[in-house]
């Protein structure tokens, strides 16, 4: 039998946007000391907020939980508009930690709202993204999930019609939903440049890419990571068995044994600590080498809110 090796996804791991929201919560933090209260988990990953807990941050579920003047951060997930009403009501300090590209979305939302379009929204029900996204306007919005929910779908004006997605979406999934939106409604507007993130964009494709080449692949990330299952979606449609762990502790070892070649990757809010710690594991279970895969190298980075960028970091 030949040994074991762990091939390694590029890119994987934390994008811009994650960076970004967990150095506003330790920058603030940093300035202002604890407690800094957080709207909603930071990022999906419970590791992240298990650190950051520890540094004093407070997670909480509705801005009522936060004492008045209080300091807050919003997730990089988005909120809706009557949740920035609610801050500025309660005069909390708002360090917003969105995503620019999510925020991309909101301003897509407000343009064709303004416009007079209904939008669709391609998303998945619950996430926080998308009940921010659909809380960007006060009607005119509908919620689809699957091409039949395209099927089912009763609008007003279906010659004024336009569609927004969530940004961490599969990104074969999504272009079936829209090709059966533009099937329906032909004249149906269009963001200018895609929604789905540069970042989930690139894990696919190094999925895509990595699939193929191994027996096996294990994605980092947790449970409730929209972007960590659709790299293990993505693996699965290449007919590659294909675990979501968050830690190496919930490797099984069935599941790499007489395997030849194990395919590693990670979800844009799970930290390389984690990624790092899943191969000595899988060096305990036999794995004799780590091979690297080329990929996309990215350099995006995105500026903090004033007020935090002259913190001690």
């Amino acid at each position: 039998m030949s040994a074991m090796e762990v091939v390694l996804a590029q890119p994987r791991g934390f994008c811009a946007g994650v960076d970004r929201a967990i150095e506003i919560v330790e920058r603030a933090l940093a300035k202002h000391g604890a407690p800094i209260y957080v709207r909603h988990e930071i990022v999906h990953n419970k590791f992240v907020v298990e650190s950051l807990r520890t540094q004093g941050a407070v997670f909480i579920d509705e801005l009522d939980q936060v004492p008045a003047g209080g300091i807050v951060v919003f997730s990089a997930h988005g909120v809706s508009k009557a949740v920035q009403l609610d801050a500025q009501r309660r005069s909390l300090h708002v360090f917003d930690a969105t995503c620019p590209l999510v925020t991309k979305v909101h301003v897509e939302v407000a343009k064709m709202r303004a416009a007079g379009r209904e939008i669709v929204m391609i998303g998945h029900l619950g996430h926080p993204e998308v009940e921010g996204t659909m809380g960007q306007s006060d009607g005119g919005m509908h919620l689809v999930e699957s091409i039949e929910d395209v099927d089912r779908l009763q609008v007003r004006t279906p010659d004024a019609l336009a569609y927004v997605t969530q940004t961490t979406l599969s990104l074969d999934d999504a272009a079936a939903i829209v090709a059966a939106l533009k099937a329906r409604f032909p004249t149906i507007a269009e963001p200018k440049k895609t929604d789905i993130c540069y970042a989930t964009q690139n894990r696919q494709d190094a999925v895509k890419f990595m699939a193929p080449q191994v027996d096996v692949v294990i994605v980092v990330g947790s449970e409730n990571s929209s972007n960590s299952n659709r790299l293990r979606e993505v693996a699965q449609r290449f007919g590659v068995p294909a675990y979501l762990v968050d830690s190496a502790d919930d490797l099984d070892p069935e599941w790499v044994r007489n395997r030849r070649r194990i395919g590693v990757t990670a979800g844009a809010s799970a930290p390389e600590s984690l990624v790092s710690a899943l191969i000595e594991r899988l060096k305990q279970l036999g794995a004799e080498s780590v091979r690297p895969l080329d990929g996309v190298q990215e350099k995006v980075v995105f500026p903090l809110p004033k007020g935090l960028s002259q913190a001690a970091a």
